[in-house]
């Protein structure tokens, strides 16, 4: 389906991003990220939308546009299939892109299906998930200029016609000849301006580092068990991921799960916690918009 970004335009100038079922043109949240949420625009409930107000000026939203695009052509190369897509830049008081991707149905969702397949059906789709990491991790063996990253973790995948399709693709992590593709800052411009420098010095490395590890990658999908509350999962899990690691790798263990999982719940509930507080201080100490749609609450 066609969608007129004259239309997107529309909904940007309308979008009122504390409340944006309160928008000109109301936007329904169907999901959340760690960085922002996902929503749908009438009349194209066929697609969903990320946000992203990240760019300054025109030619760095569009130089974000062909990273994005050149993420998503290696990971098709890589043998990874992902939904139709789209992009926007939308001027605004700055320059704003929004990602769009072909709706996925809810029950499809890995997710979800975590909680509806039997245990014997949810390892399978958790050895098939294990299985498609490894594509990238085989992919960057083999090109040796080219190195991909994938947040695999099981909220980022859906199980459509018995195939899986992996939809988190805006944040285009992915290095050349040795260096990051995307400007580590932007991930930073949705942080509060007067913490960035603890977030770069502390945290920001080590999360963006996380996921161009293949053993890292599994340890962060199998911790976030935990999240979805299928810690009945985990052992049988770590069973499965270590038959996927190369020879000459230490195995991952239960409690390198366990204290993976609550230093990563430590880093996103402080992450979360100090950008409520940045919008709390933009909109009521500084009377400004706070221009990112937050998530709501995120149980871990």
């Amino acid at each position: 389906m066609f969608i007129d970004i004259l239309h997107i335009q529309k909904f940007e100038k309308g979008l009122n991003p504390q409340y944006p079922e309160k928008s000109e043109i109301p936007a329904t949240i169907v999901g959340y990220g760690e960085i922002s949420s996902i929503f749908k625009i009438n009349p194209y409930n066929d697609w969903v939308f990320k946000r992203l107000p990240l760019f300054v000026n025109d030619d760095d939203a569009t130089q974000y546009i062909k990273k994005y695009n050149d993420y998503v052509h290696y990971l098709k190369e890589a043998g990874i299939s992902l939904p139709n897509d789209n992009t926007f830049i939308v001027k605004s008081k700055k320059a704003v892109v929004y990602v769009a991707q072909e709706a996925l149905n809810k029950a499809d969702l890995c997710q979800n299906l975590l909680h509806t397949l039997s245990v014997k059906e949810t390892l399978m789709m958790v050895d098939n998930i294990f299985k498609e990491i490894k594509k990238v991790s085989d992919y960057n063996r083999e090109h040796k200029e080219v190195l991909l990253s994938i947040d695999g973790q099981i909220s980022n995948w859906a199980l459509v016609a018995d195939k899986l399709v992996y939809f988190d693709t805006s944040t285009p992590l992915f290095k050349i000849k040795g260096v990051e593709q995307m400007d580590p800052e932007l991930l930073l411009n949705s942080t509060p301006r007067a913490m960035r420098w603890l977030i770069r010095k502390f945290f920001l490395q080590e999360v963006m580092d996380r996921y161009y590890d293949i053993r890292l990658i599994y340890i962060d999908l199998i911790a976030n068990l935990y999240k979805e509350k299928k810690h009945d999962l985990i052992d049988n899990s770590i069973v499965l991921a270590n038959n996927f690691l190369p020879k000459n790798a230490t195995h991952i263990t239960r409690r390198e799960i366990d204290k993976y999982y609550q230093n990563d719940k430590f880093i996103w509930q402080l992450f979360l916690a100090l950008r409520r507080l940045d919008r709390w201080l933009t909109n009521r100490v500084f009377g400004k918009q706070y221009e990112f749609i937050l998530p709501g609450k995120i149980d871990r």
